[in-house]
């Protein structure tokens, strides 16, 4: 297994991330091996490359529900080979989602997924805080992008693995995200996130597809008046060089780029005759 994982990670994944992957699916097998079906890498590390800030995304399918005692030690682990945003010479923040896969396949809305990590749970974690198994509209987006850009460390691939996600569940989970975002509280210490989030959700209702979120602002961009296009512009600017984005002392131009941008979206929505159900 060791070998062909070398072969696998070697020829296919950014050389930067190798030890990184290593060392989380030495993890992953310690803890869910008996109940393993497959891991798959997918994100910017296999979809447009990294980005400073970009984190390593991982999708682990398993074949039965995880215990509690299982679902702790798992995440623990994690800790120590991820890390914050741009904290790190070495190990990149580490986002790890678990399915059961007869929870997901076949298809049915809304998926159930059993268990993620993320570095916005570090604090919980340590503070011996787990997050349950929890229903979560998003493994359509996240199944998507396996089924596209997905590589299989272990396992078959993800297009053989998993069902196509119907247009209808994508259209649903984009719209469900985007009344996410209201007043400056819903966005606020997230701006860059929502800006480029936005652009994304737009493109792939226009599209059909889903595509990096440098990629998508260019093409926003490219549609965006004259007045909305700064917002826009620093997000990509700061997503791209890793940096802070500084568009704090523009409250208003992002309140109304949101603004626009969502309405571009719910007009998409209705003209493709989606009726949120």
């Amino acid at each position: 297994m060791r070998n062909q994982l070398s072969s696998i990670i070697i020829d296919a994944v950014p050389d930067e991330i190798t030890s990184q992957l290593f060392r989380s699916l030495e993890i992953i097998q310690l803890h869910l091996e008996s109940i393993l079906v497959a891991v798959h890498l997918y994100g910017s590390a296999t979809d447009g490359g990294l980005k400073p800030c970009s984190d390593v995304d991982l999708l682990v399918t398993v074949s039965a529900q995880i215990n509690e005692v299982t679902r702790r030690a798992l995440v623990t682990d994690f800790l120590v080979v991820s890390a914050p945003p741009g904290q790190s010479k070495i190990l990149r923040a580490l986002e790890v989602t678990v399915v059961v896969r007869d929870d997901v396949v076949p298809w049915q809305y809304p998926p159930m997924r059993e268990l993620q990590f993320g570095e916005w749970q570090r604090a919980d974690i340590l503070a011996n805080i787990f997050e349950p198994a929890t229903v979560d509209a998003d493994l359509s987006i996240l199944l998507t992008k396996a089924r596209q850009h997905g590589i299989a460390l272990i396992g078959p691939s993800a297009k053989d693995l998993f069902d196509p996600i119907p247009k209808h569940d994508l259209l649903r989970t984009l719209a469900d995200t985007i009344d996410l975002w209201y007043s400056p509280q819903d966005w606020e210490g997230d701006e860059k996130h929502v800006v480029l989030t936005l652009a994304r959700i737009w493109y792939s209702v226009s599209i059909g597809d889903i595509v990096p979120k440098d990629i998508a602002a260019d093409w926003v961009l490219d549609r965006l008046p004259d007045e909305h296009r700064f917002v826009l512009h620093e997000a990509r600017q700061a997503y791209l060089g890793g940096g802070e984005y500084g568009v704090g002392a523009h409250a208003e131009q992002l309140i109304a780029f949101v603004s626009f941008v969502k309405r571009e979206i719910t007009t998409l929505l209705n003209d493709q005759n989606y009726v949120g159900t």
